[in-house]
């Protein structure tokens, strides 16, 4: 190893005589990004357990040959896809949380997990909300046909699936803005931590 001394004579440091410096963590630290990772995990577990709830119910919004068909409908095909492409998101993102707190490191190189989760989560927030406003509307409107009085349990089924797909939306809107935080603390300080 040269001394400081050789690199204020001219000389450029190696990067393969680098010394890695590892970040400094006290208990309290410890415990806090613990803390956080875990209500990280929690609200993607929230909207995984939401979402699937909504896929569900709409999937099985059906009475027979005779009563109307989710399928039959573009709106409710929507609001299925998308609730259904949120709950394996968060399935996966619940498996990179779970890894994050048993290993206390990510699954992929830090900036590209930081960048990685962030957009994801507004992508899929915002798919959510559009597939649940889309559905909110249809199901409005059809209140007032001949469908949601000849089988009013089709519509109201309907309507659990909307606002269970609404409730997975505000969850994933909740890792969004803790994403959001780390990616800000990844520009300041260079790490996902705010310690």
């Amino acid at each position: 190893m040269r001394s400081p001394q050789g690199f204020r004579n001219g000389e450029t440091p190696s990067p393969h005589n680098r010394i890695p410096t590892p970040h400094f963590h006290n208990t309290v630290t410890l415990r806090k990004l613990k803390r956080f990772n875990s209500l990280i995990l929690v609200f993607r577990v929230t909207a995984f357990t939401f979402s699937l709830a909504s896929s569900v119910f709409m999937v099985t919004n059906s009475r027979g040959s005779g009563s109307p068909h989710w399928l039959d409908y573009d709106a409710f095909r929507f609001v299925f896809a998308a609730n259904a492409i949120v709950a394996l998101y968060s399935l996966f993102e619940m498996g990179v949380s779970v890894w994050e707190i048993s290993t206390g490191s990510t699954l992929f190189p830090e900036i590209l997990q930081v960048w990685f989760d962030f957009g994801h989560d507004q992508v899929f927030a915002y798919l959510l909300l559009s597939a649940d406003s889309a559905g909110t509307a249809f199901a409005k409107t059809l209140r007032g046909t001949p469908t949601c009085t000849d089988s009013n349990s089709f519509c109201v089924q309907s309507d659990i699936s909307v606002a269970l797909g609404f409730a997975g939306f505000l969850f994933i809107g909740l890792s969004s803005l803790l994403s959001g935080f780390r990616v800000v603390c990844f520009i300041i300080n260079g790490s996902r931590f705010h310690l």
